[in-house]
């Protein structure tokens, strides 16, 4: 990771203290950065390549209104053959860039009925069931705590944050139980009718790793997802991922709308009690 760091810091100025992972069809939000300062996945030593169609592929630097941020733009799935640390390494890298903010965005499958393609839910919680975690192994005392608490894994304050931004805007945006698969094949009905059961009100196939590894890192975590599709046996009809694109290039213009309200409450002094 050190050779990672170097190399990033030896290309980019700006030192972040806030970072967005953009999710599948979600790199229209890279607009609304200003001066930035790209690095492609490729160029960086050790970096993991992201090979989904929807997914940039490229680290990009600059000002998100004037706050420093860093933005994965795509990020590595399990399902393409990387383990669990591979995937997470852009999170911990960021966190020792400097980052104490990540936001998380994804684009999701909506199990609960009432979830619409096309809007943004903000994760309340999570169900892990790809079979990892980027935590197995011996513990790096120096990166977090070996057993990490996971009670408010998204951050109670950035979610209110991010519903107050809505709110301003003129749309609403609802709270959410997010399963992790594997994948890469979608999930079936019957496996949706298990994930519903428990409590689960979106299913996708990534996030969660780099909120676990984040919250070992003890940064604060937002994590939104863009509704893609209804999951399988929802509603009539089968899932293609060209669809999914579809919906996520929808969602951006909204998306990008709002990060930047929330970067921006995130930069606002606290008011004065005095």
């Amino acid at each position: 990771m050190r050779e990672t760091i170097s190399y990033i810091e030896s290309r980019a100025s700006l030192r972040p203290c806030v970072a967005v992972v953009l999710g599948s069809g979600l790199s229209g939000f890279l607009s609304s950065v200003e001066n930035p300062q790209e690095i492609p996945y490729a160029d960086i030593p050790g970096w993991p390549a992201s090979t989904v169609p929807g997914h940039a592929g490229k680290l990009v630097f600059g000002t998100l209104g004037r706050t420093p941020g860093a933005i994965l733009a795509g990020r590595s799935h399990l399902y393409e053959g990387h383990d669990a640390k591979s995937v997470t390494l852009g999170v911990r890298v960021l966190a020792a860039l400097g980052v104490k903010t990540l936001i998380l965005t994804n684009a999701a499958g909506a199990i609960r009925e009432d979830l619409t393609p096309g809007e943004l839910v903000v994760l309340s919680d999570h169900v892990n069931l790809q079979g990892t975690n980027p935590l197995i192994g011996p513990n790096d005392d120096s990166l977090g705590p070996r057993f990490p608490d996971m009670t408010d894994v998204y951050s109670p304050r950035l979610r209110a944050l991010a519903r107050d931004a809505a709110a301003r805007l003129g749309f609403r945006v609802r709270e959410g139980v997010y399963a992790a698969m594997l994948g890469p094949s979608y999930e079936t009905p019957a496996e949706i009718r298990f994930l519903r059961a428990i409590g689960c009100d979106l299913v996708g196939m990534s996030t969660v790793p780099e909120a676990i590894a984040a919250r070992h890192a003890g940064l604060e975590i937002l994590a939104i997802s863009c509704v893609t599709n209804w999951a399988a046996g929802v509603k009539p009809g089968a899932i293609h991922h060209a669809e999914v694109l579809e919906r996520g290039n929808e969602a951006a213009s909204r998306l990008a709308r709002l990060l930047p309200l929330v970067v921006q409450s995130l930069a606002a002094p606290e008011p004065s009690h005095g």
